[in-house]
C-alpha cells in the first residue's frame, strides 16, 4: 500500500516537473522576452535608441497605451470587449480643451474659466458616464459587448466632431490672469526624473492590481469571466461587476485623453483613432485570454511596452507608417496564436473563482 502511494506520488511529481518546460517558460514570459529582444535589436539598428532621453520619450508614449490597456484588461477579464475607448479618449480630450477655452455664460454675460483640477474631474466623470452607458446596455439590455461598444464608438466620435466642427483646440496652456494654467503639467513635467504621464500609469496600475488581487470585486471579475452563469448562481453580482469594469475603462480612457492632450497641447476630435486596437493588442500580448478569466496587470503593462517600444523603434529607423500597421497586426495575430497554444490544455479557473467569491447569505426557514 505504501509502495503504491509512493509510486503515485513520484508519478505526480514527475508530471509536474515535465509540465515546467522551457516551452512553458517561453510562453508565459513571452512579453518580457519580446521586450528585451526589441530593445536589443533596435539598439543595434539605431545609436540613439538606447539612451535615457529616448526611453523617457517612449515611456511617455507608452503611458497612453498602458492606461487604455489597463481599462481594457478589466473588461476582457469579464469576457467582454470595449471598442469605444479610442473615441472616449478623443471625446474627453475635446471636452477638456473646450473647458480650457472657457464656458460662455450668456445669462450673466461672462465667460467662466474653470481651474485645471475642475477640468480633470469633469473629464473623468464624462469618461465614467460613457463607460456606464456601455455597461448598462450590456448588463441590463443584453446587447452584445461588441455591438454596444461599436455603437458608442461612433456616437462618441460624432459628438466630438459636432462640438468642434471638425477643428482642433490649440494653446491649452491657459493664462495666469484667468486662473486656468497648469494643463501642460501632465504632459511635460517630471517628478524625480519620471514624466507625470508615466507616474499616472504607475498609480493606475497599482490601483488596478490591488483591485484585482485584494478585493471582492477582483474575485467577481475573474469569476464572471470564467463562467458568468455559474458566478451568478454562486451569489456574484454579475450585472454590477459588468457595469463597474466598463465605468473604470471609461475613466482610464479619460485619463489617457487628458495626458495625450497635455502632451500635444491641443485637443482634436480625431485623437485616439484606432487606439482601441492598440490597447487590445497590449492586453493580448500580455497573456490575457480574450475569452475572459485569465490575465493580470503586470502582463498587460509588459504588452503595452512591447507595442510602444516596437512602434517607436520602427519610427526611429525610418520604417513606413504603413509597414508599422502591418507589424502591429502581425503581432496581434501571433499573440492570439500563442495564447491559444498556452491555454489549449488548461481548464478555465471558473469553478475555483466562483467558489472563492463570497456568496449571498440565505435565511434558513423557521422550524
Amino acid at each position: 500500500m505504501a509502495a503504491t502511494h509512493k509510486v503515485a506520488q513520484d508519478t505526480a511529481n514527475g508530471a509536474a516537473g515535465n509540465d515546467f518546460s522551457i516551452i512553458r517558460l517561453l510562453l508565459e514570459g513571452r512579453a518580457f522576452f519580446s521586450l528585451i529582444a526589441i530593445v536589443l535589436v533596435f539598439s543595434l539598428l539605431s545609436p540613439v535608441y538606447f539612451s535615457t532621453g529616448n526611453f523617457l520619450i517612449m515611456a511617455s508614449h507608452v503611458a497612453i497605451y498602458g492606461l487604455l490597456a489597463i481599462g481594457m484588461l478589466l473588461v476582457i477579464l469579464t469576457g467582454g470587449i470595449d471598442l469605444s475607448v479610442g473615441s472616449t479618449l478623443g471625446l474627453c480630450g475635446v471636452v477638456a480643451g473646450a473647458l480650457m477655452q472657457g464656458v460662455s455664460l450668456d445669462a450673466f454675460g461672462s465667460v467662466f474659466y474653470p481651474s485645471v483640477w475642475v477640468v480633470v474631474v469633469l473629464t473623468c466623470a464624462l469618461g465614467a458616464f460613457v463607460g456606464a452607458v456601455n455597461g448598462v446596455l450590456i448588463a441590463y439590455f443584453k446587447v452584445p459587448a461588441f455591438v454596444a461598444t461599436l455603437g458608442i464608438l461612433y456616437v462618441a466620435r460624432g459628438v466630438a466632431l459636432l462640438l468642434t466642427d471638425g477643428l482642433t483646440y490649440n494653446n491649452l496652456a491657459g493664462a495666469p490672469e484667468l486662473g486656468n494654467t497648469g494643463f501642460d503639467w501632465l504632459g511635460f513635467n517630471q517628478f524625480l526624473g519620471v514624466p507625470i504621464g508615466v507616474l499616472a500609469l504607475i498609480i493606475v496600475a497599482l490601483i488596478a492590481n490591488v483591485l484585482l488581487n485584494r478585493t471582492a470585486l477582483g474575485r467577481w471579475v475573474y469569476s464572471t469571466g470564467g463562467n458568468a452563469r455559474a458566478a451568478e448562481l454562486s451569489g456574484v453580482p454579475v450585472k454590477y461587476t459588468t457595469i463597474t469594469v466598463y465605468v473604470l475603462s471609461g475613466v482610464c480612457a479619460a485619463i489617457a485623453g487628458l495626458v495625450l492632450s497635455s502632451q500635444l497641447t491641443s485637443a482634436g476630435p480625431t485623437a485616439g483613432n484606432t487606439y482601441e486596437l492598440t490597447s487590445i493588442a497590449a492586453v493580448v500580448v500580455g497573456g490575457a485570454a480574450l475569452t475572459g478569466g485569465r490575465g493580470n496587470v503586470r502582463g498587460t503593462l509588459l504588452g503595452a511596452f512591447v507595442i510602444g517600444f516596437l512602434s517607436d523603434g520602427l519610427v526611429i529607423i525610418g520604417v513606413s507608417a504603413y509597414w508599422q500597421t502591418v507589424f502591429t497586426g502581425a503581432v496581434i495575430v501571433f499573440a492570439v496564436l500563442l495564447n491559444s497554444i498556452q491555454y489549449s490544455h488548461r481548464p478555465k479557473p471558473s469553478a475555483t473563482a466562483a467558489a472563492a467569491a463570497p456568496s449571498i447569505p440565505r435565511k434558513e426557514p423557521a422550524s
